[in-house]
């Protein structure tokens, strides 16, 4: 664990994930801590600190308060075992710790070893180090108090003189330019410091840049004249006079004859005009009126790796040639790259060469590169296209002067500070729809070849994603193996152990643009991105991707969003209609999921642990929104662990489309589950889905069922089995598959009653029941059905009371008790209050509809029975407003009671 003020107050847990510490006033009461660590910090200290002005009455309370949270945080990552402790003593808080741990006392400590050094090399080493550690200003985060304020500038202090210090070393040493490199920077950002100013001055008259030292010394004496009416001190003076003193007296040049005034030539380095280009009609039309009418246009256009920036940026720039008179420069910036990216002097000598400049009027610096560059586009009609862009800063430098020159940037990321800074106009590139994959590969592969095999070419659209890159890769093959048809080659694709290779030709492929956008990123997104890899589905809110790499859901949307600035995730907004389903949702594409399973040995190997435990507590909580007054279907396994955070649902309804957006990706936690051996998470991920599995009881869930089945037998879970029996055998009895449906029904009660769950077996009854009726045995399924009601009654389950209730009424309306079908009906209605339970509710009073009838009570019998359509369609029960309203149907003409 490690504790930084060097910066941003910050703590760092072992495997570098920050901890979340919230508010700014608990990292002020942090740092103070920190600014004196193993010293009792006293309460009255601590609040001047936290509030910058008077503080409020309940100051203490609020106070504590922080402190009882950062406790828990330490706590909670295991602070103890680091010797670590945040005490209470007296009227003060102490916090703890190996001063070690603090990235100040490791600055002063090296600062200190650095003076004692004889050998001016070792000190280098070590201030260098001691400066490594600083990451922005000091105590960043926290409240602009004075106790604050006063140790943040005491800090900069330090750092400012090891600045000075560690400049004398390398002058000690010769180095006289690293010197004034080191010097330069601090001279700037603190430009009357005069001790600074003075060392910079000597540094650049000792490397032979007498001039750069004098006109440094002008600088300073005017800043210092007019932001403070004062004439320059003895340390600049003393300065100034040895640079004079020492340095080669400085004369006029001689006047030289007038040179040429520069001709510019019209440049035209676009490359080639892409072949086989074809759609992107709306992507054109945004990127002329992206560029249309604005002074200085600048149009981004953003898009994942493969996706045709190039190709569309191109494409346009040769069909817009008319609209740029004097010329059009291009470059690639190799943002990613194999290649190192592209030097900024690099880029503007190659577009002033193209410019018509001569080598020896090229200045030698890159402002005066930018200068003369800036001033010769400035009244020019003339387009500039900066391809592969790593990040605004880079582009930035070669942006044009004039009003009339428009600017077109690619780039993987989405370069939101140009668009901030220079108000440029993003065009985003999403996949090729289906129509133009298809006109793509006919453009290589011919129109009559692609035509022959339709359907297979929209599969092969659609196993590479519609990525510009991938098709072209498959039409490659294609192209040099005329034999081959494309459903043999989709069908090769459609392996997804083998895909990213085949979408490779030569050096040229998927995986290696991938490469080049994921080696790009931080480290905490490229961390993410290995660990989304274990995901077992194509969408993920941050709680998942917390799961998955291990972290805060805090600090995994700030990857993810990093991840999607790089087009290498979307983001795809909550889940169908409901905003309250799936909120932060994002989406990997097929073969941005494989190459980051690919990457998966690299993530921590207990990640796939942690995503099926998220599941598992997500799954209790949805169950217990969705049908509150019922038991947890299972407790967590052995060494399950809790996630940092787990998601919570408002309602029944965001409960149950959380449970129908995660369904695919259940299902592949299950099949992964079981293939690392993992059956005790196998058959609890299936059973935690049993609201939904009764809410689209006919939706085909007989194969995870039987996979729960052989995962609770394979761990000898006699209770899990009894649940699953009595679920698989519900599913298949309402699928029709009587026989098969009887069988796992008649075993599941004695599995419930020798595992000792009175609940359990009371379903496992209930359910028996209901199939007993199909084969005619009536009275034992009545038997049945009491049995299960005092079980549920023993139990105080009233959930499953209220089911046994459901179907008792049932069982007394099919034999015609029509009073005890209606006691039997109310006492079940009384037992779930709306809107709990909807269900059974709605069929509970389907059936006490139908028991009024049957009694003669009509006009009641249609008011409930009008109720329970109503209440069924509020709710998206189908089959339940279904059921009400054929009860309905048979009241016509029937008169009023």
């Amino acid at each position: 664990m490690e504790f930084r003020v060097l910066g941003t107050v910050a703590v760092a847990s072992e495997d570098g994930a920050f901890l979340a510490l919230g508010p700014a006033k608990r990292r002020s009461l942090l740092a103070m801590l920190l600014l004196q660590p193993n010293t009792a910090v006293p309460v009255e200290r601590l609040t001047e600190a936290l509030w910058d002005e008077e503080p409020p009455l309940h100051s203490r309370t609020v106070l504590q308060g922080h402190v009882s949270r950062l406790r828990a945080l330490l706590a909670e990552h295991g602070a103890e075992a680091y010797g670590i402790e945040l005490a209470t003593q007296g009227p003060a808080y102490v916090l703890r710790l190996p001063e070690t741990l603090i990235d100040a006392h490791r600055f002063e400590e090296l600062v200190t070893l650095a003076r004692g050094q004889r050998r001016p090399g070792d000190a280098v080493l070590m201030l260098r180090e001691a400066l490594a550690l600083w990451q922005g200003p000091a105590l960043t985060g926290t409240v602009t108090s004075p106790p604050l304020q006063a140790a943040s500038h005491t800090l900069e202090e330090l750092r400012l003189a090891s600045v000075e210090a560690l400049a004398e070393a390398y002058g000690e040493l010769g180095e006289h330019g690293r010197a004034a490199a080191v010097l330069r920077t601090e001279a700037v950002a603190h430009p009357l410091r005069e001790p600074l100013s003075a060392a910079l001055m000597l540094a650049l008259s000792r490397s032979g840049r007498q001039s750069d030292a004098l006109e440094w010394f002008h600088r300073t004496r005017r800043l210092l004249a007019d932001e403070l009416g004062v004439d320059p001190g003895p340390a600049l003076c003393e300065a100034h006079a040895e640079i004079l003193r020492t340095g080669t007296p400085v004369t006029p040049p001689a006047p030289a004859a007038a040179e040429p005034e520069l001709t510019v030539s019209i440049p035209e380095l676009l490359p080639r005009r892409p072949r086989g280009f074809s759609g992107r009609q709306a992507e054109l039309t945004a990127l002329g009126l992206a560029t249309a009418g604005q002074y200085g246009a600048i149009a981004l256009v953003t898009g994942g790796a493969g996706v045709g920036k190039t190709a569309l940026a191109v494409h346009w720039a040769h069909e817009r040639q008319s609209d740029f008179p004097d010329g059009r420069l291009f470059a690639d910036l190799c943002g990613y790259s194999d290649t190192p990216a592209r030097q900024v002097t690099v880029v503007l000598r190659e577009f002033l060469l193209a410019l018509g400049v001569p080598v020896q009027r090229i200045p030698e610096t890159e402002a005066g590169m930018g200068a003369l560059y800036r001033s010769l586009t400035a009244d020019r009609r003339m387009l500039v296209v900066l391809d592969n862009a790593r990040d605004s800063e880079q582009v930035r430098p070669l942006l044009p002067g004039g009003d009339h020159c428009v600017t077109l940037v690619t780039s993987r990321d989405r370069l939101g500070g140009l668009v901030a800074s220079d108000a440029a106009r993003p065009v985003r590139l999403d996949e090729l729809p289906a129509a133009d994959c298809t006109a793509l590969l006919a453009a290589v592969l011919g129109e009559d070849r692609v035509a022959a095999e339709p359907e297979a070419a929209a599969r092969l659209a659609a196993l590479c994603d519609g990525l510009p890159l991938a098709l072209r890769v498959t039409a490659a093959r294609l192209a040099a193996r005329p034999q081959w048809t494309l459903g043999a080659l989709a069908s090769e694709l459609a392996d997804e152990q083998r895909r990213l290779g085949l979408l490779r030709v030569e050096d040229t492929g998927v995986a290696a643009a991938l490469r080049l956008t994921v080696q790009q990123l931080p480290e905490q997104a490229r961390r993410m991105f290995r660990a989304l890899g274990l995901h077992t589905g194509s969408e993920l809110d941050r709680y998942t991707a917390a799961a998955l790499a291990g972290c805060t859901p805090d600090q995994a949307a700030a990857a993810l969003d990093r991840l999607a600035a790089a087009h290498l995730v979307v983001e795809s907004g909550p889940h169908g209609s409901d905003p309250r389903t799936r909120p932060d949702s994002y989406t990997l594409h097929d073969l941005v999921r494989l190459y980051a399973r690919a990457l998966a040995p690299e993530a921590d190997p207990d990640g796939l642990a942690r995503l099926l435990d998220h599941y598992l507590h997500t799954g209790l909580v949805a169950t217990a929104t969705a049908e509150p007054g019922s038991q947890p279907c299972f407790t967590p396994p052995p060494g399950a662990r809790r996630p940092a955070a787990v998601r919570e649902f408002e309602d029944r309804q965001a409960a149950l489309a959380w449970y129908e957006a995660e369904r695919a990706t259940l299902r592949g936690a299950v099949a992964a589950a079981v293939a690392a051996g993992m059956h005790d998470r196998a058959w609890r991920l299936v059973l935690l889905q049993w609201p939904l599995i009764l809410w689209r009881v006919r939706d085909g869930w007989v194969p995870l069922l039987e996979q729960a089945l052989e995962s609770a037998e394979l761990e000898q879970e006699l209770d899990a089995q009894s649940r699953t029996r009595a679920l698989l055998g519900w599913v298949l009895h309402e699928e029709g598959r009587y026989d098969e449906a009887l069988a796992h029904l008649e075993k599941a009660p004695d599995l419930a009653r020798q595992a000792g769950d009175v609940t359990s077996e009371a379903i496992a009854r209930i359910n028996l029941a209901l199939i007993l009726v199909k084969y005619g045995e009536v009275d034992r399924a009545g038997d049945l059905l009491g049995h299960a009601l005092t079980l549920a009654g023993r139990a105080r389950d009233r959930s499953t009371e209220m089911l046994a209730h459901q179907h008792l009424a049932r069982h007394f309306l099919t034999a015609g008790a029509y009073d005890l079908a209606r006691e039997h009906s109310l006492r079940g209605l009384e037992l779930g209050p709306s809107p709990e339970a909807i269900p059974r509710r709605v069929l509970l009073r389907t059936s006490y509809g139908e028991a009024l009838a049957g009694l003669g009570r009509t006009e009641e019998a249609r008011r409930q029975l009008t109720d329970a359509a109503r209440e069924a369609d509020d709710h998206g029960y189908e089959e339940g407003a279904a059921a009400a309203r054929a009860n309905l149907a048979n009241l016509e003409g029937l008169p009023p009671a």
